[in-house]
């Protein structure tokens, strides 16, 4: 006896036309699938040709500011021997304003002092002896006027050419001596 669904007689195209869709349409998913991950490659290329290009641009820019580092490491160096010169400038300068005030005030010691005192000497001896002194004169050439008792005498000496000595007891020579 024979079983119904077991005869070969039986046609087969029905069966044979679910596996050809079938087969088709896991062509179709893995088209689809393989269209996916080619999308999916080109992306993680780009990706990765982006972050190359990142990396490099980080590259040029870190040599580029290695680079303004340096410049800047070199410029702190020239300003560091630039300022320690002018410190020592500065000290040498103050250096020199203090010698300039201890100066100041020996001269103004002097003007107080000296001076006054300077002043009424020559005044004492013009009036003691009564010359007029040419304090213009060249180097050397002792010049003025002697107001004597009757007539003014000028005065030229050379001290190159004369002894102290001899200027010395010329010009008291002049000095009246009465009183």
């Amino acid at each position: 006896m024979k079983r119904p669904g077991l005869s070969l007689d039986w046609p087969m195209e029905p069966v044979h036309g679910v596996a050809q869709q079938r087969c088709s349409w896991q062509r179709g998913l893995q088209m689809q699938r393989s269209g996916e991950i080619l999308i999916m490659e080109k992306e993680v290329a780009q990706s990765l040709l982006n972050a190359k290009e990142q990396v490099h641009q980080g590259g040029v820019e870190l040599q580029q500011l290695e680079a303004g580092l340096q410049e800047a490491g070199e410029e702190d160096t020239r300003l560091k021997a630039s300022l320690l010169q002018l410190t020592r400038e500065l000290e040498e300068l103050k250096e020199i304003e203090a010698d300039l005030e201890r100066q100041e005030k020996e001269v103004d010691e002097d003007t107080t002092i000296t001076i006054p005192s300077a002043v009424y000497v020559a005044q004492l001896y013009h009036q003691v002896s009564k010359i007029e002194w040419d304090y213009e004169c060249e180097p050397g050439m002792i010049k003025g006027i002697h107001h004597g008792p009757s007539v003014a005498q000028p005065i030229h000496l050379d001290s190159t050419q004369l002894s102290r000595k001899f200027i010395s007891d010329y010009l008291w020579s002049l000095v009246d001596t009465e009183w």
